[in-house]
């Protein structure tokens, strides 16, 4: 089983009407015409891609953005103060159980360690065509937490990690953009946190809040979607990326890090006016085996592709076209020596068993 820790699921089936039970193919033809293609690229995700690639597991995000750094006219899950983005996370809350309501046959959450355990036992007996995916609640940002007392009632709604801040500061912490330290009360909120048991997500949290969050937080730490910032010397915003300090604290405290499949993000120097052909499977490759020469194995890299995150298909390296091609990085990590269980754990053993360590009974 592939698992993907980054997926904005949510935001496009709100912000775009994209129905995920299609194949990213229907879903290109479904858009051409419109203008979500100029606004978020051509889709990388569906059903029978998933299905296809044997991707079984994602993590799905919540996310919504500060009206204050918004670029568009268009986007829709946008937020002035913490009442407004509490709205616009919850409305992806429902737009979830909307999916499971709706197609259990095709997509089921994952909540705890026996929904885990019984979705890993179901997966390999099901026929391929009919496999379900697994979807682990992630809120990218929290500024739809309006302090302490909201962890309850997300906990319940199924969230079970959370990203501090997403683009600019917020009341918890700086982050991409607007860099700085974790504030008193993203102290507060992480003590919190780690007593319900959330899982602490590092992803876009600048140096010194990342190194803050993971020295004090008792509970799990991942970063879902980051890369390590040694291979981008010429990153236009060094801060989204990971400093080998980072690198080795996150290692130190287990975490598991999710390499990102944006060209600009594996190819350094690399923008949106240059041929989507510069950039390959190997460039991913380079990334992942980053993080375990410094390691020194490979059960901290795993995948965090954050596909149709903003970007689609023409931003992606040329050997991918959907999800389901997300197989290739064990092919070719294989032909740079890695063994068999190597290339389990990072294409989705690792995530399964942080999963399988932090999730609650029940």
């Amino acid at each position: 089983m592939i698992v993907d820790g980054h997926e904005d699921l949510s935001w496009n089936m709100l912000t775009f009407g994209r129905d995920y039970r299609r194949s990213a193919a229907e879903t290109r033809a479904v858009e051409a015409a419109g203008t979500t293609p100029e606004r978020n690229g051509d889709s990388v995700l569906g059903g029978p891609d998933w299905r296809r690639g044997g991707v079984g597991m994602v993590f799905g995000t919540l996310f919504a953005s500060p009206a204050r750094l918004t670029r568009n006219d268009w986007g829709t899950l946008t937020f002035d103060d913490a009442a407004g983005a509490h709205r616009a996370y919850r409305q992806q809350i429902d737009a979830y159980q909307d999916l499971f309501d709706s197609s259990p046959d095709a997509f089921v959450a994952i909540r705890s360690a026996s929904d885990l355990e019984r979705h890993l036992e179901d997966w390999p007996e099901a026929a391929p065509e009919s496999r379900r995916l697994g979807l682990v609640t992630l809120m990218e940002g929290a500024d739809g937490i309006r302090g302490p007392d909201d962890l309850e009632a997300w906990w319940t709604w199924g969230v079970r990690a959370i990203g501090l801040v997403w683009m600019g500061a917020n009341q918890y912490a700086g982050g991409t953009r607007e860099p700085g330290p974790l504030t008193p009360a993203g102290q507060r909120l992480l003590r919190a946190m780690a007593e319900i048991g959330f899982i602490l997500d590092v992803s876009h949290l600048p140096e010194t809040a990342t190194l803050q969050a993971i020295d004090s937080y008792p509970g799990t730490v991942i970063a879902s979607h980051s890369n390590p910032r040694a291979l981008l010397g010429h990153a236009r915003l060094p801060e989204r990326h990971l400093s080998d300090a980072a690198l080795r604290a996150l290692m130190a405290h287990g975490a598991v890090i999710g390499t990102v499949l944006v060209n600009s993000f594996l190819k350094d120097g690399w923008t949106k006016n240059d041929p989507r052909a510069q950039v390959s499977v190997e460039d991913v490759v380079a990334h992942i085996d980053y993080v375990c020469q410094m390691a020194g194995d490979a059960r901290h890299a795993a995948l965090g592709s954050d596909f149709d995150g903003g970007f689609g298909v023409n931003e992606i390296p040329i050997d991918f076209e959907s999800v389901a091609d997300l197989g290739k990085i064990g092919d070719a990590l294989a032909d740079h020596g890695y063994a068999p269980p190597d290339l389990g754990a990072i294409l989705g053993g690792n995530w399964i068993r942080l999963l399988q360590a932090s999730l609650p009974q029940g």
